[in-house]
């Protein structure tokens, strides 16, 4: 197990955490979601956040209701009010993130910032909440990942950006490309595939591992694909089919509950 460099990952490896609240097995980013993935033991939740007009924090993953809901629009366009009245599957409201991180004060949860608009009422709800060690940062956008480390600090974990998980890819191969990877994350959190090939492998882990990084794996949805992922030695997995993922680790040994 690596030292943690941050409080967030300071909990026993591998971390199981629940993608969405389970979104296979459950309504994704629901507070039943997320409650039934408590119970199961789970100690890391995984959400996106939007922000609507009014700067109202959510978890959800679009940028628009459509899919989940039965109503239209997109959520920085539309005031809270309006996007309260929408029911994800047609019977859950959608949930503000601040109700989130209150509901259990010893669950941590990774964040997926969709939205720029969303890194200022970020910066101010984590800091009225007190929940800096509670969370960590990630996006697909390596500016909205680069804003993020300014606003918050070297305090608040955050994840590898595309550009840091390409050079850290880069670097397992070539020692002379180790210069290339910036070490203000805390974890590279990585697909089991990047352009139809494998991505996690024994070198990638060892790069990651060389520069104190934890490697997590999203999203891990089939037993074996778990098992390979546990036997390289990765340090946590993502995953829409929380119950699975216990049933894997329990049988290894591996499971940590809260």
């Amino acid at each position: 197990m690596l030292p943690a460099r941050f409080a967030y990952l300071d909990a026993p490896t591998p971390l199981a955490m629940a993608h969405r609240g389970g979104a296979i097995e459950h309504l994704e980013n629901t507070m039943p979601a997320f409650q039934a993935c408590v119970d199961m033991g789970y100690r890391y939740l995984e959400t996106d956040v939007q922000v609507t007009a009014d700067g109202v924090l959510v978890a959800f993953h679009d940028h628009t209701l459509e899919r989940v809901t039965s109503q239209p629009g997109r959520i920085d366009a539309l005031p809270w009010k309006q996007i309260s009245e929408a029911r994800i599957g047609g019977r859950e409201p959608v949930v503000r993130l601040e109700d989130l991180l209150a509901a259990w004060p010893d669950v941590r949860f990774n964040l997926d910032i969709k939205a720029a608009g969303v890194l200022a009422p970020l910066v101010r709800l984590v800091r009225r909440m007190q929940v800096a060690d509670r969370i960590c940062l990630g996006s697909f956008s390596d500016a909205r990942i680069a804003a993020a480390r300014r606003l918050f600090g070297p305090s608040v974990c955050t994840s590898l950006g595309p550009r840091g998980v390409a050079a850290l890819r880069l670097s397992s191969y070539s020692p002379r490309a180790a210069g290339l990877v910036r070490i203000q994350a805390g974890c590279a959190q990585v697909p089991l595939q990047l352009g139809g090939r494998a991505l996690v492998d024994e070198r990638f882990i060892a790069a990651a591992h060389a520069r104190g990084l934890q490697v997590h794996v999203w999203t891990v949805d089939d037993p074996a694909e778990a098992e390979a992922m546990l036997d390289l030695g990765v340090d946590g997995i993502m995953t829409d089919r929380p119950a699975m993922l216990r049933e894997v680790l329990e049988k290894r040994g591996q499971w940590t509950p809260r």
